[in-house]
């Protein structure tokens, strides 16, 4: 079955929609050089994700310049998993070394290849010119599906998937999990509970959808 991520959560009432809605794992951006609604301080991630429960992953999500500066921002913040929007494969490869936790590496089609030996999963998003994800734009799925089948490593999907188009992405795909952020907006940083509750459901039990 496929799991779901949810990305980009800035509230406590959000992170307890995501959890109830049975969200798989949550996603917390800090510390990044970009732009966005969805980063949130060290502090307020520790404090968000103190208060999620056992059994769902907790994931900061980061662009640091070095391995030591993502390992700080996961032990600061208690996240279970850690997500790179840079870092080379060697320093991928370090930082899963030195990380109890899982290692996601955010690729492209053409570099996921580079990472697969360096991290314990890659995730295929739309990204922009910095490296970022959060576009709201989706990507050949098709090649995605053909890295599921060629690589070792799980593969998680992400880049423009909705409450309305995830059961296709899976069909087509078959990831390991779906990652959403901008997907289940109202606002930027802010989640539309009924969208998220819809976004789970469709990407983990698509044969109840109606």
């Amino acid at each position: 079955m496929t799991r779901a991520k949810v990305c980009g959560l800035t509230r406590e009432a959000d992170v307890r929609a995501a959890v109830d809605a049975g969200a798989d794992a949550l996603g917390f951006i800090v510390d990044v050089p970009v732009d966005t609604p969805r980063e949130i301080s060290r502090e307020q991630a520790r404090s968000l994700i103190a208060d999620v429960p056992p059994f769902v992953s907790t994931v900061a999500v980061t662009m640091p310049d070095a391995p030591e500066a993502a390992l700080a921002v996961a032990r600061e913040t208690g996240a279970d998993a850690i997500q790179l929007h840079t870092l080379p494969p060697a320093d991928c490869a370090a930082l899963r070394d030195a990380f109890a936790g899982p290692v996601i590496r955010a690729v492209d089609h053409e570099e996921a290849e580079s990472f697969a030996d360096a991290v314990d999963a890659v995730l295929v998003d739309s990204v922009d010119e910095a490296g970022a994800g959060g576009t709201g734009e989706t990507h050949d799925w098709d090649r995605t599906r053909e890295l599921v089948d060629r690589l070792s490593v799980p593969v998680v999907l992400a880049g423009g998937l909705t409450p309305e188009n995830v059961t296709a992405a899976v069909e087509t795909v078959d990831p390991y999990a779906v990652d959403v952020a901008s997907g289940v907006e109202r606002t930027g940083g802010e989640k539309d509970h009924d969208a998220v509750r819809a976004f789970v459901r469709a990407a983990t039990h698509p044969e109840v959808v109606v």
